[in-house]
């Protein structure tokens, strides 16, 4: 806390019957941001700051009371100056981390958390915090050092173990992750996160029983989560949904979308970049000339690659936070939340291109989503998607799902399912990211609607073929 003591305000909060010095006005401020009472103290804040207006200390709190209280960028104004003015306040500056992470701007932040434990070496949650933009950026390393050093400091910090987990789990150790998650959910027991990654976990070395006991016991915990009920499913191969419940896409999707699209550039992520590869193979002219759909647009990743062709373009995600990710990428004339299937079902020959990369792996069977993905086509128009490829010859046609809650789809099934539905499909074969440093195997599928249109797709007429 600062030292300095201005002048007393006329502050008097209801739990301070007297009139109280700046440094008691100050601790009440802290006891509103411990409750929660974040417009309580913000008003007191206020009224410090109206006598002395450049009091680092009323600066700081309201600052990261007006982030409490979804003002982020006022916040970090705030912030800023009371680091301005008490530069060598440790907490503060990890403060400020916190904020800039929040905006975006990882690269301060990380500065921020650095100049924090240069301040304060022991300071377990600045390194905890740095350890996660660490993984952010990629360095894997670096992120399980911050993570291991914030657990020395302080071990009963749950997040802590839980990051070190995701660390550990994605570069092959996936034992030691157990161990990680475990303790994580004895610090947290009702920690959603980590039992979903456990439960994976414990599939991946070959105990699945201990999954379907672990999704269990958080369904009696918590009954009805649609992320356990899907878990449970995955895991046991038991009540497999034809396709992912929109409660469960929307939680799952919701949950991460302001990280979604670090951890995407992570894993190699190439969908985008395939679908987009697949119109160009096609013949399609980029004359913004076509009425273009990305469903499952997510955080908007393809819109910049589909603007070229598009005319209008709309993008349709399950996902309200994912939208707001996409919005900020000001390519798209529209943005809808709603269920894909149910959204194409409404318009009848509407568009050109419809486009879906890495969305139809939350769907199982695709007959209702092909059909209607027909339907919506022009004379001539281009469906284009990515799937995960199963392998196996077992399941060349056919679909399963996966202990991570997704499906995978065999070529031949996506043939004939398209061809039933009036399309003409060309299918390749790609990696379509990493999962755990290991190439994904997915299908890259592009199916023509027959008739002359805007979108006539060059060579779609060869009918199927399996690169």
């Amino acid at each position: 806390m600062h030292s300095t003591d201005p002048p007393a305000p006329d502050v008097a909060p209801e739990r301070a019957p007297r009139r109280v010095s700046l440094p008691e006005a100050i601790q009440f401020v802290i006891r509103c941001l411990k409750d929660g009472e974040f417009d309580e103290g913000e008003e007191v804040c206020r009224k410090i700051l109206a006598v002395a207006p450049d009091y680092p200390d009323a600066l700081h709190y309201a600052g990261v009371l007006a982030h409490e209280n979804g003002r982020t960028a006022e916040g970090l104004e705030l912030i800023e100056r009371s680091v301005a003015l008490a530069p060598e306040q440790a907490d503060w500056h990890s403060n400020l981390g916190v904020v800039r992470q929040a905006l975006g701007d990882l690269e301060g932040a990380i500065a921020s958390y650095e100049r924090a434990i240069a301040l304060n070496p022991s300071h377990a949650r600045a390194h905890g915090n740095l350890g996660v933009l660490l993984k952010a950026r990629g360095d894997l390393a670096e992120a399980e050092a911050a993570y291991r050093r914030s657990i020395e400091l302080d071990d009963t910090h749950a997040d802590a173990y839980h990051n070190l987990a995701i660390v550990l789990a994605s570069t092959g150790r996936t034992q030691e992750a157990i161990g990680c998650y475990c303790r994580a959910l004895t610090l947290k027991p009702h920690y959603p996160e980590a039992r979903r990654a456990l439960a994976l976990a414990y599939c991946l070395i070959g105990k699945p029983e201990h999954a379907v006991q672990l999704c269990e016991e958080w369904l009696k915990d918590d009954p009805g989560n649609p992320v356990a009920v899907h878990t449970l499913a995955a895991c046991s191969g038991r009540n497999v949904p034809p396709r992912a419940a929109d409660e469960y896409v929307q939680k799952v999707f919701d949950s991460f979308a302001s990280s979604f699209e670090s951890k995407l550039a992570r894993l190699n992520y190439r969908a985008p970049e395939l679908v987009a590869g697949a119109l160009a193979e096609a013949g399609v002219a980029q004359a913004r000339a076509l009425d273009v759909l990305d469903v499952g647009c997510g955080t908007g990743l393809c819109g910049p690659l589909l603007a070229p062709y598009a005319r209008t373009l709309i993008g349709v995600d399950l996902s309200g936070g994912m939208l707001e990710h996409a919005a900020k990428k000001r390519v798209y004339d529209d943005l809808i939340q709603a269920e894909l299937t149910e959204y194409l079902s409404r318009h009848h020959e509407r568009f050109d291109i419809i486009v879906t990369a890495d969305t139809l792996v939350y769907f199982g069977a695709l007959e209702a989503v092909g059909a209607a993905a027909a339907a919506a086509l022009r004379p001539g128009g281009l469906l284009v998607f990515t799937v995960e490829e199963a392998v196996e010859p077992d399941f060349a046609d056919s679909y399963r799902i996966r202990p991570h809650g997704r499906y995978e789809h065999g070529p031949e099934y996506i043939r004939r399912l398209l061809v039933d539905v009036g399309l003409t499909p060309h299918i390749g074969h790609a990696e379509l990211r990493l999962e755990a440093g290991v190439p994904v195997p997915g299908l890259v599928v592009r199916a023509a609607k027959p008739g002359e249109g805007a979108a006539r797709a060059a060579g779609a007429s060869t009918g199927a073929h399996h690169a």
